[in-house]
C-alpha cells in the first residue's frame, strides 16, 4: 500500500510539474507580443561572441544588448505586406488572450483622410501625425480602437533604456491604477483587443527618434493594440514592426520617461527584457482628428 501511495504521489507531481511547464511556456509565447524582432540582433551578437568574446546580448525583441522581452527565434522576421497602399480592404481576425472586449475595425477603412491621434497623458500630450496612406489597416485599427475608448486609463508598460529606445503602451491589462511589478507570471504585456492584423509599411523601415510602430509577436500577422515610441534613433530593429505614425509634438515627454528609469526591470528566461517606467505615464483618453 505505502508503496502505491509513493507511485500515486510521485505521478502527481510530475503531472504538476508538466503543468507548470505548460504554462511557462504559454506565458513565454504571450510575451513575445511585447516588441518582437531583436532575434537577428542577438543571433549577431551571440556569433560575434563566438569569434571574439561573449557580448551582453538580448533575447530577442525589445533589446539588443540586454535584451528586451519579445522573444523571436533568430530568424524570425516579419515580411512586408504584399498588399498596395493604400488599402482599400482590411482583414481582421479574431485572437486572444482579450485585454478589453472591442468590436473588430470596419473591414473598409477611410484610405484618403488624415488623422492625427493626440494621447491626453498625465504627463502632457503627445500627438501623432498617422501614416494613413503608407499603414492604412493599422492605422484604422488605431483609429477603431481609439474612439471606442480602449487605450483610456491604460498606463504605458514597458521602457528600453539601452540600444533599442522604446516606451511601449497599449495593452488595457496594464490600466492605470495597476501597481507594476515586472512580474514573470501577470498578464501585462500579453494583452490583445480580440483581433489581429497583417503588417504593413516594412519595405526599408527604419526607426528613428519620433517613429510609433506596432509591437508584435515576432510575426507579420500578430498585430494588434500594443505599440511603441521611439524616443530616440534605433538602428538595432530589424524592419519587422509596423511604422504607422511619427510624432509630431510631446517627443521630449517620452525622452524625460526615459531618463527616469525603471521601477523594476522585466527578466525572461534569465534575460533582460527592459522594465516598467519609474515615471508613469498613464493614457486618460486619445483624441482622433480627421480632415
Amino acid at each position: 500500500m505505502a508503496g502505491k501511495n509513493e507511485r500515486q504521489r510521485r505521478q502527481a507531481r510530475e503531472k504538476y510539474r508538466r503543468q507548470q511547464e505548460q504554462r511557462w511556456e504559454r506565458q513565454r509565447r504571450l510575451r513575445r507580443r511585447w516588441l518582437a524582432g531583436f532575434s537577428a540582433v542577438i543571433a549577431a551578437g551571440l556569433i560575434a561572441g563566438l569569434l571574439v568574446v561573449f557580448l551582453p546580448g538580448g533575447s530577442a525583441k525589445p533589446a539588443a544588448a540586454p535584451s528586451k522581452s519579445p522573444k523571436a527565434s533568430p530568424s524570425a522576421s516579419a515580411s512586408a505586406s504584399t498588399v498596395a497602399e493604400p488599402a482599400h480592404h482590411c482583414t481582421y481576425t479574431a485572437t486572444t488572450p482579450v485585454a478589453k472586449k472591442v468590436s473588430f475595425p470596419p473591414a473598409t477603412p477611410d484610405y484618403t483622410a488624415s488623422y492625427t491621434a493626440t494621447l491626453n497623458t498625465n504627463q502632457g500630450p503627445i500627438t501623432f501625425s498617422l501614416l494613413n496612406n503608407k499603414a492604412t489597416c493599422t492605422v484604422n485599427s488605431f483609429v477603431h480602437l481609439a474612439e471606442a475608448g480602449y487605450f483610456n486609463n491604460t498606463q504605458c508598460h514597458r521602457l528600453v533604456t539601452s540600444s533599442i529606445y522604446v516606451l511601449q503602451c497599449g495593452d488595457p491589462y496594464a490600466t492605470a491604477k495597476t501597481k507594476l511589478t515586472c512580474s514573470t507570471t501577470g498578464k501585462i504585456g500579453t494583452g490583445t483587443p480580440g483581433y489581429e492584423f497583417d503588417s504593413e509599411n516594412l519595405t526599408g523601415a527604419k526607426y528613428g527618434a519620433g517613429t510609433v510602430a506596432m509591437a508584435n509577436e515576432d510575426t507579420a500577422t500578430s498585430n494588434g493594440s500594443q505599440f511603441f515610441i521611439v524616443y530616440q534613433d534605433t538602428t538595432e530593429l530589424t524592419p519587422s514592426f509596423t511604422p504607422f505614425a511619427t510624432v509630431s509634438s510631446g517627443l521630449n515627454i517620452v525622452k524625460n520617461v526615459a531618463k527616469a528609469g525603471y521601477s523594476c526591470q522585466y527578466v525572461v528566461s534569465g534575460q533582460a527584457e527592459g522594465g516598467a517606467p519609474k515615471e508613469k505615464v498613464i493614457i486618460d483618453s486619445v483624441t482622433i482628428k480627421k480632415t
